[in-house]
C-alpha cells in the first residue's frame, strides 16, 4: 500500500509499482493499465513531471470497472510520474501505485529525400529529432504491403524491396517512452533490375550481346570498354540484342548494361562480362584522314566524304562509307557522297575498306554538323514606340541568326544576333515581311515561312474640331497611313458619342450643349487593329438655348424680359425684332429691359446665349404688341346743331377707336374701325372735352386726349316776320343767349335781304322790300369770327302787296309751337 504524505505527494518507496504499468504513450498522451482493486468505487490518475513531482499537471477519473485509461494534454519527450489511486465512495484513497514513463518525441518532418541504390534498396535522408534515441521508417504500398524498419541515423538504407515498385515512406521518432505519430508520407520508386547479358564474337571486329527482356523496360544502354586502349563507347537500343562492329581483333572488351523505365530513370547496372574478339586475318588497312564537306547533287544536298589511299595495298579495294544517320555510299576511289542530308543533323562518319581478305577496321569517326533547320514560331510585338521586336524559337546547332525585314519599299534591313530575338525600327502603317535564317559553319538554314506583320495605323494629323451647331461637332483630319477605318469618340464624362467612318471627316451630333468634350480619332485596320495611343483634343459645345421666356410690359415703351439661364459662363442678348427696327439688351444674368419701343408696333422677342465657344440657338420667341399710337390730328365739325362729325388721322397699330365728347351738360360717344364718326345729342353753345381710346388687334389700348371742342351757339326760336310801314319788314326771334350777334336773311325768288342785330337784341328791320313774293327767312347767330351758323332752319313767309306797299305777311310753313 502506498503511503499518502499529503494531498499532492505520495511516498513512491511504499508503492508496489508492479500493480500499474504504462500500456503505451504518444507525443501528447499516455495509456495506463492496472489490476482491479476490490471495493474501489472509482480510479484516479494524476500526472506530474519527474523534475517537479509536486506540480500536478493533469488528472483523469474512471469508473470501477475500468482497467485501462488515458491521460492527454501532455508535452512531448518529458519524463512523467503517473500515480493511480483506487477511491472509495467518499473519494478516499483505498490503494495507490505509481509508475514513471516518458512521452514520445515530437512528430517528425517529412523525409527529406529518397535515392535509389539498386533495384531493391532505397536510401532515405531525414532531419534528426531532439530526444529521439532511434527511428522507425514505415514502408507501405497500395497493394497492402506494410513493414517497419528500425534505423539509428540518417541516411538510412531500406533493403529487400521489390524492383520497379512505388512505396510510401513515413518516419517516427522513438525514445524510452514510445514512438511518435508517423510523419506525412513521401512516395519513392525502386528502379528496374539489370539485364542478364550474354556475349559472343562472330568475327574479328564484332561482338554480339543478347539478354532476356526486362519487365517495364523501354530502352537499354550497353557500355563497351576496350581494356587495351582504356576507351569506352555506349550504345542504346530498344531490342534485346545488339551487334557491335568495328572492334579491334583479338581484344578484350568489358561489357555492362542497364535498362531505362518509362520515367526515363536508369535501372540497376548488370554484372560486367568480358568478351574477346577473334584474331585478325589479312585484310586491308583502315582508311585514314577522312574529310567531309557539303555538296549539291541532283537538286539535293549531300556530304562529300574523301580519304587518303594506301599505296601499298595491291588489288581491288571497295570502300564503304557509313553515317550513324543511316546513310551509306560505296566507292572504289577515294571519295563518295552521302545523300540526302537534312538540316540539323550530326553525322558520325566512318570509312571501311574491304577486299577478298575481309573488312578493314573502320576509320576514326568524323563528326559533321549539317546546316541548321529554319527557325519557327516567328512572332512580332511592337515593344516601344517606333520599335518592333521579332522573336523565334532557337534551333539546334545554330551559331547565329539573321533576320531579314522588308517593308515593301525596296529597302531591306537585316539584323544579326546570337539570341532568339531582334529589335528594329518600325514605322506605323506599314506591312513588314520578315524571315529568319539560322547559320552555322556548314551554312544557312533553308528558306522558311516568312511572317507578315502590319504595324498599327498612324495617328491622324491636322485634326480640327469645328462646332457646326450647338449640338454638333465636325471633325476633320488628314488621312493616316495604314488606316482603313476611323473611330471618332467624343466623351464629356457622362456619355460617349461614337462615329465610325472610312472618310477623314466625321460629324458627332446630339451632343450636350455647353459641355467640354474630349474628342479622339482612333485609326483602325482590319489586320493590326486600332491604334489606341493617339492624342485627344478638347472642344466645348456652344451654350445652351435659354428657356422659359417671360415678358412683362413695364410701360408703353419698355418690356422686361426674363428666362431660365442654364450655362456655365455666358452673356445673353435679348432681341425684339419689329417692323421698324431691332431693339436689344445684353446681360450676364437672367433678365433685362428692352426700352424705347415705339407705339403701335409688333415684336418677336427671343434670347440668345453667347460664350467663348459660340452662340446658342435663339430661344423660342414670344410676340409683343406695344400700345397703339394716338392719332396725331383730330377734327370735330358740327354738322347740325345736335350732330357733329369727328375725324382723325391714321393711328399706327390701332384697329378700332372709341371717341368721346364730354361736358357737364352731357356726353356723346362712338365706337368704330373707321377714321371718322358722327355723334348726335350735341348741346349747342357747350364746351366739350375731346378724348379717344385706340385699341390694337389684341385689345391693347391707348388713351388719347385732344383740344376741347365748343359747339356753336344755339339757333333762335320763335322767328316771326311782320310788315312795317314804308315797305319795311321786321324779323323777330327769341334769343337763346345774349353773347352772340345775329343775322337775318330773307331769300326771295328775285331779291335777297339781310339785317343784323347786336348781342342782346332779338329783332332787326329790312327796308325796301318787294312785295308779292315768298321769302325763306333764316335767323342765325354769328361766330366770334363773324361767320353765320349754317345749320339754323328756314321759315317761309308770303309778303302780299297792298297797292304798292307791303300788305299782309303770311307764314307758309306748318304751324308749330314756335
Amino acid at each position: 500500500m502506498c503511503q499518502v504524505v499529503n494531498k499532492f505527494y505520495i511516498d513512491l518507496q511504499s508503492c508496489p509499482l508492479s500493480s500499474v504499468s504504462v500500456f503505451s504513450v504518444t507525443t501528447k498522451s499516455a495509456i495506463l493499465r492496472w489490476a482491479r482493486f476490490t471495493g474501489a468505487s472509482s480510479y484516479r490518475i494524476t500526472v506530474a513531471p519527474k523534475s517537479s513531482p509536486n506540480n500536478q499537471i493533469a488528472f483523469a477519473t474512471f469508473s470501477p470497472n475500468t482497467v485501462l485509461g488515458s491521460v492527454n494534454s501532455l508535452s512531448a519527450n518529458v519524463m512523467y510520474i503517473f500515480t493511480l489511486e483506487a477511491l472509495d465512495s467518499f473519494q478516499g484513497a483505498l490503494y495507490s501505485a505509481a509508475v514513471e514513463s516518458s512521452t514520445a518525441p515530437n512528430v517528425m518532418d517529412t523525409i527529406q529525400a529518397v535515392k535509389t541504390k539498386d533495384r531493391g534498396t532505397l536510401m532515405a535522408s531525414f532531419n534528426s529529432e531532439t530526444g529521439a534515441t532511434d527511428y522507425i521508417i514505415r514502408i507501405q504500398t497500395t497493394n497492402g504491403f506494410f513493414r517497419e524498419d528500425a534505423v539509428s541515423s540518417t541516411p538510412a538504407e531500406i533493403k529487400n524491396l521489390k524492383p520497379y515498385t512505388e512505396y510510401m515512406l513515413s518516419i517516427m521518432s522513438v525514445n524510452s517512452g514510445g514512438r511518435s505519430q508517423p510523419s506525412l508520407p513521401l512516395t519513392a520508386k525502386t528502379v528496374l533490375p539489370p539485364p542478364q547479358l550474354l556475349a559472343s564474337s562472330p568475327s574479328n571486329d564484332s561482338i554480339i550481346v543478347s539478354w532476356d527482356a526486362v519487365a517495364d523496360a523501354v530502352q537499354y544502354t550497353l557500355s563497351l570498354h576496350h581494356l587495351a586502349t582504356n576507351t569506352s563507347v555506349k550504345h542504346n537500343t530498344s531490342s534485346t540484342n545488339l551487334t557491335i562492329s568495328g572492334l579491334s581483333a583479338a581484344s578484350v572488351y568489358a561489357i555492362e548494361g542497364f535498362a531505362w523505365d518509362l520515367e526515363g530513370r536508369e535501372g540497376e547496372g548488370s554484372l560486367i562480362i568480358n568478351q574477346t574478339t577473334r584474331k585478325e586475318t589479312l585484310r586491308p588497312p583502315s582508311p585514314s584522314c577522312a574529310n567531309v564537306s557539303m555538296v549539291k547533287s541532283n537538286g539535293g544536298t549531300g556530304l562529300s566524304v574523301s580519304w587518303e589511299l594506301n599505296q601499298e595495298v595491291v588489288g581491288s579495294i571497295q570502300y564503304h562509307v557509313m553515317s550513324d544517320q543511316n546513310l551509306t555510299c560505296n566507292s572504289t576511289s577515294n571519295s563518295c557522297t552521302l545523300l540526302p542530308i537534312l538540316c540539323g543533323e550530326v553525322h558520325t562518319i566512318r570509312v571501311t575498306a574491304s577486299s577478298d581478305a575481309g573488312l578493314s577496321l573502320p576509320s576514326g569517326p568524323v563528326l559533321f554538323t549539317t546546316f541548321p533547320c529554319q527557325p519557327d514560331s516567328l512572332a512580332l510585338v511592337e515593344s516601344t514606340e517606333g520599335n518592333c521586336t521579332v522573336t523565334w524559337h532557337t534551333v539546334p546547332y545554330a551559331d547565329s541568326y539573321q533576320a531579314f525585314i522588308d517593308k515593301g519599299d525596296g529597302v531591306e534591313d537585316t539584323c544579326n544576333t546570337t539570341s532568339n530575338n531582334c529589335t528594329y525600327n518600325c514605322k506605323c502603317g506599314y506591312t513588314y515581311w520578315i524571315s529568319v535564317s539560322a547559320l552555322n559553319q556548314a551554312g544557312s538554314s533553308p528558306q522558311g515561312h516568312s511572317l507578315n506583320y502590319t504595324t498599327l495605323p498612324c495617328c491622324p494629323e491636322e485634326v480640327l474640331v469645328y462646332a457646326v451647331s450647338t449640338n454638333t461637332l465636325e471633325i476633320t483630319w488628314t488621312a493616316s497611313r495604314g488606316a482603313q477605318l476611323y473611330e471618332t469618340r467624343a466623351a464629356d464624362g457622362s456619355e460617349v458619342i461614337l462615329c465610325n467612318d472610312t472618310a477623314p471627316v466625321c460629324a458627332l451630333s446630339d451632343l450636350r450643349c455647353d459641355s467640354p468634350y474630349s474628342v479622339l480619332v482612333t485609326p483602325c485596320s482590319e489586320i493590326s487593329g486600332c491604334n489606341r495611343g493617339c492624342k485627344a483634343h478638347t472642344k466645348n459645345t456652344a451654350p445652351c438655348m435659354p428657356t422659359n421666356l417671360m415678358l412683362n410690359l413695364k410701360n408703353s415703351s419698355c418690356v422686361s424680359v426674363s428666362w431660365t439661364a442654364n450655362n456655365r459662363d455666358a452673356a445673353y442678348t435679348v432681341s425684339a425684332l419689329g417692323d421698324d427696327a431691332e431693339h436689344t439688351c445684353t446681360t450676364s444674368g437672367n433678365s433685362c429691359d428692352v426700352t424705347d419701343l415705339p407705339c403701335g408696333s409688333t415684336y418677336e422677342i427671343s434670347v440668345r446665349a453667347t460664350g467663348l465657344f459660340g452662340h446658342s440657338l435663339p430661344s423660342y420667341s414670344d410676340s409683343l404688341e406695344t400700345e397703339p399710337c394716338c392719332a396725331v390730328n383730330l377734327t370735330v365739325d358740327q354738322v347740325t346743331q345736335g350732330v357733329t362729325n369727328v375725324s382723325w388721322s391714321h393711328a399706327k397699330g390701332a384697329h378700332s377707336f372709341i371717341t368721346s365728347l364730354t361736358s357737364t351738360r352731357g356726353h356723346a360717344r362712338c365706337h368704330t374701325q373707321d377714321s371718322h364718326c358722327l355723334m348726335g345729342c350735341i348741346t349747342c353753345g357747350t364746351n366739350y372735352t375731346v378724348t379717344m381710346e385706340a385699341f390694337s388687334y389684341s385689345g391693347r389700348g391707348s388713351n388719347c386726349s385732344y383740344v376741347g371742342f365748343s359747339s356753336s351757339a344755339c339757333c333762335p326760336s320763335g322767328v316771326r316776320l311782320y310788315g312795317m310801314s314804308g315797305n319795311s319788314l321786321r324779323v323777330y326771334w327769341r334769343s337763346a343767349g345774349s353773347s352772340h350777334s345775329y343775322v337775318a336773311e330773307l331769300q326771295g325768288s328775285s331779291s335777297n335781304y339781310t339785317c343784323t342785330a347786336s348781342a342782346g337784341e332779338s329783332s332787326c328791320d329790312v327796308g325796301n322790300i318787294q312785295c308779292g313774293d315768298v321769302y325763306d327767312v333764316v335767323v342765325a347767330p354769328l361766330t366770334q369770327e363773324g361767320n353765320r351758323v349754317l345749320f339754323c332752319p328756314q321759315k317761309p313767309f308770303s309778303v302780299t302787296c297792298s297797292g304798292s306797299n307791303v300788305g299782309a305777311v303770311i307764314y307758309r310753313g306748318k304751324r308749330s309751337v314756335d
